[in-house]
């Protein structure tokens, strides 16, 4: 730390101290000192006003393999601003009568095999002219390096076709600028290198600035660029594209820059009438115009213009305020965009934010990509894990001792009912008191619109994340009516249902989810689930199932979802996988074993999630498969091989609150009948009162229909990660999935490692909803994190008390924010609507 500050001491200079009763220049020393102090910029800064240079200052280190210090003298590659000083050399070439910026580039490139390219479409970005560097790393031999004439004879072989017509479109174009580049040898019969040298730096006596490239003798004051990863700097610089000239690697400070930029205020170079064509914007052939001239982005034409360089190590901006002549200059040489962003802010009177940062200490990490646990810290910014590894607290940080507990991804749930309530109660408690940050909606068949759950989200901000899939259910309701779903849809309303199901996906949906076992969709053809799958993997969505049958039918319902797979070429998931039919339990390794089969011989990503109790939630009409429910034989078959009834419970049973809370056979006793008469009885009940009451849910059933070996199968399956199915209350599931899952059968039944169990709740889940950035602990993953004691972590909610709260789960980040302390809401509302990741 003293170090730190001897650096920042010597980095002060007389003229900044004199300058400090100036508002810009406090702002930008203010920002900068603390950016670096923190570890987020290394460079140097000038800012000056009517000619007169108010603040200039280095921050940090040269190269840092040396430690050797900045000066304000140093050279750093300018990568992108390089283009204002190219363009320059193409219009002294102009001024001489040695082209015109209409001039086709095959009047000096014959060989490049484009036609209708004009100099002014190359300086101006409007060439269409495809980025060489792609095409470069697809072609070249492990050591070659590229250079103008190497890129020239590249686009005359390959010929790739232009992205665009020449005029027709801005589209900024690093190719571009190596043409001019080499235009300006061939015309000028001499390197860029030395043209530069003769026609702008020794006219304007500069000092520090030269064109360098990996061909040349590295000149003393380079600097190096460099990144910093984990709390490490390691070398970024230049590599095998940088034997080119043009677009980048122009070197100089920000005390020639400032010389530079001033002489444009006059004809040292050029005449003025020249120059501005340079601040125009270009027009393309349609008639409009793009805020771009020559090297130039123009801000405000007659007032504003700037321009940005980013390669390799280094992140600069020139701001010029040419109304006011003001001027900023900022040159970086480590990886970091921020301090340039806040620093255009300051310059232009826009208002800023500096990043929070905090600091996790003293935790071991459960990163979950189900590698071995590690100790380490983790250093948040605002939002970000940006850093993991051996961290020293940075000056005034906000530093967060983890008492040596565990530190893991927040956890996932891919099958959520949370949304019926989170409105009402956004804190969430449900899942953050089990460690959960992101809840996956729209399951069973049946979802909200994601505009619909972005609308609420901005009115009631929430303390997790949502993600939701496009429930097939819905769709059939929207499209055939309530009323009318207890059959095969037409070609017009599956038509009409993939129209839907292709906005929701635009939109952001995670893809089709259904509820095949259910009355609004069980109708539903095999044909008519393929299509719409056909639709969602037209935009790399994902498949997810509550199959037609998890007891009778479990073997062909299996099958479905694999065809469904297989037809549509989607990944497809097997939600809250069961056996629930007495006969098959026991088989679940052979269920496995066939599925795996499956992903290996027919190659069809089928996964699953599950959720840890041998009890489901669900309606008592779906004991009957083929909605007759006043069938004997059908209501004996449920109470002698679906559930278990002496160990089902009722709950809730709106038209006899009497019976809420005990079990099918207490209720049949109750009522001096056998169970399955009470099952029939009970619905037709529900059916009454529901006819009375509409809109209120009237009944459930946590149905025990499944063995705690299956379980242990199940949730033992590679590809199975963990889910609830839980809401607020009526299952303990939704207060208790996830800790009992640590708790029961990882701490006790040691069914797993931690490790294996945290990937299956992290990276694992996000993976198989399709979540980017979510569910590992690394640098650029969302700060969706979880701090728990493996020692006491586990479920306290049960059928009697549901809504117990979990132990063992100390803390709950969501994007940065603690949302869950101690068993406590924080009352932060961090949380957002999750959009399928991109492929």
């Amino acid at each position: 730390m003293r170090k730190l500050f001897a650096l920042l001491a010597l980095a002060a200079s007389p003229l900044f101290i004199s300058a400090q009763k100036n508002s810009t220049v406090y702002a930008l020393d203010s920002v900068l000192n603390y950016l670096y102090a923190t570890h987020q910029f290394n460079g140097t800064v000038l800012y000056a006003e009517n000619g007169k240079v108010l603040y200039k200052k280095a921050f940090g280190i040269a190269d840092s393999r040396t430690g050797q210090p900045l000066q304000t003298n140093s050279a750093f590659n300018l990568a992108s601003d390089t283009k204002q000083f190219i363009c320059m050399c193409i219009m002294l070439l102009k001024e001489k009568g040695r082209l015109s910026y209409e001039d086709d580039i095959t009047k000096y490139i014959p060989e490049l095999p484009y036609k209708g390219i004009s100099i002014r479409h190359l300086m101006t970005h409007t060439s269409g002219l495809p980025e060489y560097d792609v095409l470069f790393q697809n072609t070249r031999g492990p050591l070659d390096t590229l250079s103008n004439e190497g890129m020239i004879k590249m686009l005359e072989t390959l010929h790739p076709p232009l992205n665009v017509a020449p005029g027709t479109k801005w589209e900024y174009s690093n190719t571009g600028y190596i043409l001019l580049s080499s235009l300006i040898e061939r015309i000028a019969k001499m390197p860029t290198a030395q043209f530069i040298n003769n026609n702008i730096v020794k006219p304007l006596g500069l000092h520090q600035t030269y064109l360098y490239n990996v061909y040349m003798p590295s000149p003393n004051n380079r600097v190096f660029g460099f990144e910093e990863t984990n709390g490490r700097q390691q070398l970024n610089d230049l590599f095998y594209l940088d034997g080119v000239t043009g677009d980048g690697n122009l070197y100089s400070s920000v005390e020639d820059l400032y010389i530079w930029e001033q002489s444009l205020y006059s004809e040292k170079l050029v005449k003025k009438a020249t120059y501005s064509d340079a601040l125009k914007p270009v027009t393309l052939s349609n008639g409009n115009t793009y805020p771009y001239g020559f090297g130039w982005f123009i801000g405000k034409q007659n007032e504003y213009y700037y321009h940005t360089g980013s390669w390799a190590g280094f992140r600069n901006i020139i701001c010029r305020d040419t109304k006011n002549n003001r001027t900023l200059i900022l040159l970086s040489n480590n990886t970091n965009s921020l301090p340039r962003e806040l620093t255009k802010n300051i310059f232009e009177g826009i208002p800023y934010t500096l990043p929070a940062l905090q600091l996790i200490t003293n935790v071991t990490i459960i990163d979950g990509v189900n590698t071995p646990a590690r100790k380490a810290s983790v250093r948040i910014k605002d939002n970000m894990i940006i850093a993991v590894g051996n961290l020293s607290p940075y000056p005034g940080e906000t530093v967060i001792d983890g008492g040596g507990k565990i530190l893991t991804p927040g956890f996932i749930d891919t099958h959520s009912h949370l949304d019926r309530t989170i409105w009402q109660k956004p804190e969430g408690i449900p899942a953050v008191n089990q460690g959960v940050t992101t809840i996956v909606v729209g399951q069973d068949g049946e979802s909200d619109s994601l505009d619909s759950i972005q609308a609420w989200m901005q009115k009631t901000p929430v303390a997790i994340n949502l993600a939701s899939y496009t429930g097939h259910t819905t769709l059939r309701a929207m499209v055939m009516g309530d009323n009318d779903l207890h059959r095969i849809s037409n070609e017009k309303e599956l038509e009409a249902m993939q129209l839907i199901l292709a906005g929701e996906m635009k939109k952001g949906s995670l893809g089709l989810a259904t509820g095949l076992e259910y009355e609004g969709a069980h109708f539903s053809s095999r044909n008519e689930v393929v299509e719409l799958s056909k639709t969602a993997a037209q935009y790399h969505g994902r498949y997810i199932s509550h199959m037609r049958s998890e007891d009778i039918g479990l073997a062909d319902a299996i099958d479905e979802v694999v065809n469904i797979g297989l037809a549509a070429k989607i990944p497809v998931q097997i939600s809250h996988f069961k056996i629930a039919l007495k006969n098959d339990w026991g088989t679940a390794p052979a269920i496995l074993a066939n599925l795996e089969k499956m992903r290996q011989n027919q190659h069809v990503n089928i996964t699953a999630d599950c959720y840890p109790y041998e009890y489901w939630y669900s309606t008592l009409r779906v004991l009957f498969p083929k909605t007759d429910f006043t069938n004997m034989e059908s209501a004996l078959f449920a109470v002698e091989q679906t559930i278990d009834p002496s160990g089902s419970v009722v709950f809730p049973f709106a038209p006899n609150k009497a019976y809420e809370g005990k079990t099918l056979s207490a209720i049949a006793a109750m009522r001096n009948q056998s169970p399955a008469q009470t099952l029939i009885d009970l619905i037709e009940m529900v059916n009454d009162f529901e006819s009375k009451n509409p809109g209120i849910d009237a009944e459930g059933i946590l149905g025990k229909s499944m063995t705690d070996e299956d379980i242990i199968q199940l949730l033992s399956w590679a590809n199975t990660n963990i889910c609830s199915d839980g809401g607020d209350g009526g299952h303990p599931r939704g207060y208790g999935a996830f800790t009992r899952v640590l708790g029961y059968y990882v701490r006790e039944r040691k069914i797993m490692s931690l490790e294996n169990a945290i990937y299956k709740m992290t990276g694992l889940a996000a993976e198989h909803v399709g979540l980017a950035n979510r569910g590992i602990i690394a640098p650029g993953y969302y700060a969706d994190l979880v701090l728990l004691d493996p020692a006491t972590v586990k479920d306290n909610a049960t059928i009697q008390n549901p809504t117990a709260l979990s132990e063992g789960i100390v803390q709950v980040w969501v994007n940065g924010k603690i949302v869950y302390h101690n068993k406590q809401s924080t009352h932060q509302y961090p949380g957002t609507l999750l959009k399928r990741a991109l492929e």
